[in-house]
């Protein structure tokens, strides 16, 4: 199932790199607007490194236009951890290692990638306002310029 706008988004506690735990309620009530909730495939690659960075670069405007962020990946704590601190990160990285808010989401599924068909996380970006309803559901996203058009999107630039 593939989340999209006007549907409920389900709500999860997940373990994040400080060694807590993230939940949606907890970063909506924190929220103005809304939570910008984006699923990436693996900490410390070349495309994950890229988003990550460009959501740290634009999180003082975010937040200035009243989001939250977090992360989402099947990494283990530990590994978001040196993930946060290589690139300093400091919005919330969290440990989906089960896939349950993934396959909840619609970030979780059938991949191609140089003609090999495989599971994975599908690069997705979910706005969830602070009503818990989604605002904007994007998957398939590309690592690369997707938080300018994002921003686009939400008005915020």
């Amino acid at each position: 199932m593939t989340l999209a706008a006007g549907d409920t988004a389900p709500d999860f506690t997940l373990p994040t790199a400080d060694g807590g735990t993230v939940s949606l309620a907890d970063l909506r009530a924190s929220a103005d607007r809304g939570v910008v909730v984006y699923f990436y495939p693996a900490a410390m690659t070349p495309g994950c490194t890229t988003q990550a960075c460009d959501f740290r670069d634009s999180l003082a405007a975010l937040q200035g236009a009243g989001y939250a962020v977090v992360g989402i990946s099947p990494d283990e704590p530990a590994k978001l951890a040196k993930f946060a601190e290589k690139d300093a990160l400091t919005f919330p990285l969290a440990s989906d290692a089960e896939h349950t808010v993934l396959e909840a989401y619609g970030a979780w599924g059938e991949k191609k990638n140089y003609g090999r068909t495989y599971v994975g996380v599908i690069r997705s970006t979910v706005v969830v306002g602070t009503d818990g309803v989604v605002q904007v559901a994007q998957h398939n996203v590309k690592a690369t310029g997707h938080v300018a058009r994002l921003r686009k999107t939400l008005g915020i630039d």
